[in-house]
Order: C-alpha cells, then sequence, then structure tokens
C-alpha cells in the first residue's frame, strides 16, 4: 500500500466519519454528546489524506527530477546508466509494502456499507444490570401518564422504594427480552461513553402483559409502581417490577441507548 493508496484510505474513513456525525449513525457507536468529537475526527483525517497526499506528489515530482539529472549526467556512460536503473530496481523492491496491508481496508468497508444494530436482548440476558443508585431525585412533573426512562423508574423504585412513584401512572419505553424462566424484562442499554461499554437496566413485567412476547421488539409501557423485585440471575443485581396497565409496540428509537445513566 503506497502512500496514494495511505491517503485515500484516511479521506474514506475520515468522510465516513462526518457522514455518521452528520446522521443520526454516530449513536450506534458513541453517546450524543461526543458528536463534536466525532466530526473533529473525521476533519482532521481528512486534512492528514490531502496533507499525505500534496506531500506524495510532491516527492515524486523532486524524485522524478533528481533521476533525469543523473541520468544526464551519466549519459555518455551506458553502463553506469545501466547499473543506475538496477539500483533504483533494487530500491524499488525493497522498499514494497506487504499486499496484506490492504486487509486494513475491509473494515472501513464494514463501516461504509453496514450499519450495525443497536445492542438487544442478546446482550442483555447475558449481562448483569447494571443499576447504580441515583446521586438525587429530582422532583417530576404532574404529567400523566409521567414519562421516564428505564433507568431512572429503575433507580426510585430500587433504591428510592418508590417513594416518588406511588398513586402514579408511569410509561416506560425500551426494548424487550425474556430470562431462561421466560421472565420478560423492558430494557434499556446504559452507556458511559459508546457503545463497546453499553450494560442493560432492566425492569421486570407484571399485569396485563402483552400474550405474545417476541425479544427485542420496542414497547410503550404504561403502568403503576409496584413493591415486588426480583435478583437478576446473572450478577443478583436488584431488578425491580412495574405492574403493566397498557403495553404498545412501537418503533426502535433515534438514540436507542440510555445515556441518563450518568446524568
Amino acid at each position: 500500500m503506497n502512500r496514494q493508496a495511505q491517503a485515500a484510505v484516511l479521506f474514506l474513513l475520515g468522510a465516513s466519519l462526518l457522514h455518521a456525525a452528520t446522521t443520526d449513525l454516530y449513536l450506534r457507536y458513541v453517546k450524543q454528546g461526543l458528536r463534536p468529537l466525532v466530526l473533529v475526527a473525521g476533519a482532521v483525517l481528512i486534512a492528514a489524506a490531502v496533507a499525505t497526499a500534496w506531500y506524495e506528489r510532491k516527492r515524486t515530482r523532486t524524485q522524478k527530477q533528481r533521476e533525469a539529472d543523473q541520468d544526464a549526467r551519466h549519459d555518455a556512460d551506458q553502463d553506469s546508466g545501466k547499473d543506475a536503473h538496477a539500483h533504483a530496481d533494487a530500491d524499488a523492491h525493497a522498499h514494497r509494502e506487504p499486499r496484506v496491508s490492504w486487509l486494513l481496508v475491509l473494515p472501513l468497508f464494514a463501516l461504509i456499507l453496514v450499519a450495525p444494530p443497536a445492542l438487544g436482548s442478546y446482550s442483555a440476558t447475558r449481562t448483569g444490570t447494571a443499576l447504580q443508585e441515583p446521586l438525587a431525585y429530582p422532583s417530576l412533573p404532574a404529567a400523566d401518564p409521567l414519562r421516564l426512562s428505564v433507568v431512572d423508574y429503575a433507580g426510585r423504585a430500587v433504591y428510592d422504594r418508590g417513594r416518588t412513584l406511588h398513586g402514579r401512572s408511569v410509561q416506560l419505553t425500551g426494548f424487550l427480552a425474556l430470562d431462561r424462566d421466560g421472565t420478560p424484562y423492558l430494557v434499556r442499554m446504559a452507556l458511559n461513553c459508546c457503545a463497546a461499554d453499553a450494560q442493560p437496566v432492566k425492569v421486570a413485567l407484571t399485569g396485563r402483559i402483552p400474550p405474545v412476547l417476541q425479544p427485542d421488539t420496542w414497547l410503550q409501557i404504561t403502568g403503576t409502581y409496584t413493591p415486588r423485585r426480583a435478583k437478576d440471575p446473572v450478577n443478583g443485581g436488584p431488578i425491580p417490577f412495574i405492574e403493566v396497565t397498557e403495553a404498545k409496540p412501537v418503533a426502535e428509537p433515534t438514540d436507542p441507548y440510555d445515556e441518563s445513566w450518568n446524568n
């Protein structure tokens, strides 16, 4: 892979990052607040590609001029000219890069052509709940139903014992996961910075549960707080329940991850 090819790969990678950051694709990889950094990274890679191409073009021109001057000086000596060309050929062979380096392009094409799905029920049922005790419990609006994130509901239900949830109709949105014993969970993957560190927060469902449950289906659940709890079979962490009064399928949100975990 020569420098011109390296510049092309850098340019394509930078353009891919800019495309992801100017659309919602970047939300599959990092949290929303990191969008400026993705834009900057894409711009830097494109600038590096342009600089690499310019430098290589300048170097090629200089090298051709030097070879032309050498040929002119040694034009009278045919044998010396042959030796110079042989030496140049040997140099070219000595600095030839291995073809296996082109395999570096494969992840780039995967990034451009394939948008990975968000983490779902497969990861959720094999990872223990990552529920953490909130630093505070802000006052809730007087909306009916009260829209909460899965993380917020779970934190209030477990660590505040539902004190702010009693007598309220609550609405949660998440994807469905089924435990090994068939227990249905409403799940949202919470992350620190990127999808690589995403961990599930689970709320178990009871009450008027849909008769047909398909893992990874996104549901909007309306229900009420119940003190019932369970232990996560993976890590023994607390999983609160919600008494479901209504459940309906919804489209996957633009940002499938829950970022309120660290807020």
